[in-house]
């Protein structure tokens, strides 16, 4: 099984960023995903968001000031559950880095 999480970002203004992750895999693998449980910082409203599109590659949606890690529990639909980390990692259109 090769699963990962993958991200991108967009810098809005005033130390803002939108941002999404997503499962990167095979096609195959990503037809036996039932759905992703995402754990965000807990400062997030809702910190734990379930996704179950796979049209989308189980993507998340958010938005936020500063980077984290990001826990994400693939769940199959055969059962079996695959634990995930990301680093979600934001920069300044110059390429500083986000506050963490």
């Amino acid at each position: 099984m090769m699963l990962m999480l993958s991200q991108d970002y967009e810098y809005k203004r005033n130390d803002w960023w939108e941002w999404s992750v997503w499962v990167d895999a095979p096609e195959q693998e990503l037809d036996q995903i039932e759905y992703v449980e995402y754990t965000l910082h807990p400062t997030f409203p809702r910190p734990v968001r379930q996704i179950s599109d796979r049209a989308t590659k189980f993507r998340l949606q958010s938005a936020g000031w500063g980077q984290f890690e990001i826990f994400a529990k693939v769940v199959h639909k055969n059962g079996e559950e695959t634990p995930l980390e990301h680093f979600l990692e934001l920069s300044y259109p110059d390429g500083e880095a986000a506050p963490t």
